[in-house]
């Protein structure tokens, strides 16, 4: 989440006057992320959240993410929920954006996630996995997997070695060995392809709510899994904490079991999912546009993940038990 666009009190009224909300009362910019203008909203009838997509997200895609979150609520996933105006229509226009108003969810995210933490991850993005498995009216390309990782080198290759000497050799040659070595023909379905500890709430310890869905796609199972292991699993040293990982990939095996093949391939899935994102802060952290309200992610945290994946023998060096590797 960030703020691009200013929205005036006058045009947010304007806007909200279709919806059956009640008056504002207060509206407030939310500075975190770095894809999408956002700002809480209180109203007469309680507290909402608005998103106005920037140019980055393809407007062709809103009804996937619209239904996809829908779809889920129905079968028992805690996420933001569309709300849908007078005529019965949950995408608008503001500020020459296209804008949503969502459902508020109560719950904080955890800046260092525990064992728990990570076992209750592990076991919602098993239960996201299956509850996404027969949303069949919309799908979505993940533009942001291997096929999409030299455009955003492209980018950024030229001053990439002005944020890390030798940045750019790396992740050429990175780039090489996933592009011919990435797997096919794992399971695949909706993924949620961004869950982030601060995409995720806690309400007394226990996980509460899901949110962010604006990069959810049609995926490799697996690969979601690997994201996740490198958003929650490594310390603010840098260090991959198996304990973490084990509690993580027990907890999503006992709600979906993973292959023989997924688990094979979860290094080389490690190693693509830290790419990823080191590519996409890289490109964010090079081209911040002067006056955002925006806090644009350390690409240097996804290096030295890479480079931990990079040195992986074998599945086992994620807490895979012997028992999930039979």
């Amino acid at each position: 989440m960030a703020v691009y666009t200013d929205v005036t009190p006058e045009e947010l009224e304007a806007f909200l006057a279709t919806y059956e909300l009640g008056r504002l009362r207060a509206f407030k910019g939310i500075a975190e992320g770095v894809e999408n203008s956002n700002y809480l909203l209180q109203t007469e009838v309680g507290s909402f959240i608005l998103t106005l997509y920037e140019k980055r997200v393809n407007p062709a895609d809103l009804p996937f993410f619209i239904g996809l979150m829908e779809h889920l609520a129905r079968r028992g996933i805690d996420c933001p929920q569309p709300v849908r105006n007078r005529e019965g229509v949950a995408l608008g226009t503001l500020a020459g954006r296209p804008a949503l108003i969502a459902t508020f969810l109560l719950g904080t995210s955890v800046r260092r996630p525990t064992a728990a933490n990570c076992a209750a991850l592990g076991a919602a993005l098993a239960a996201l996995h299956k509850a996404g498995a027969d949303f069949t009216g919309y799908s979505r390309v993940n533009a942001l997997s291997v096929a999409g990782w030299r455009p955003l080198y492209d980018q950024a290759a030229a001053r990439a070695d002005t944020v890390a000497p030798g940045l750019q050799a790396l992740i050429a040659d990175e780039l090489s060995v996933l592009e011919e070595h990435w797997p096919k023909g794992l399971p695949a379905g909706v993924i949620h392809a961004d869950l982030f500890p601060d995409n995720v709430f806690f309400t007394d310890g226990r996980l509460s709510g899901l949110i962010d869905f604006y990069f959810a796609c049609n995926d490799l199972l697996a690969y979601d899994v690997a994201i996740c292991l490198n958003a929650w699993c490594f310390e603010p040293d840098g260090s991959y904490n198996q304990t973490k990982g084990r509690a993580l990939l027990a907890a999503y095996g006992a709600e979906r079991p993973l292959g023989a093949d997924e688990i094979a391939a979860l290094p080389l899935l490690a190693r693509g999912a830290a790419l990823r994102f080191l590519l996409t802060r890289l490109v964010d952290w090079l081209n911040v546009p002067p006056g955002a309200l925006v806090r644009p992610h350390d690409p240097l945290e996804y290096l030295r993940k890479l480079r931990f994946h990079r040195s992986v023998e074998s599945p086992r060096d994620y807490g895979i038990a012997e028992g999930q590797m039979a």
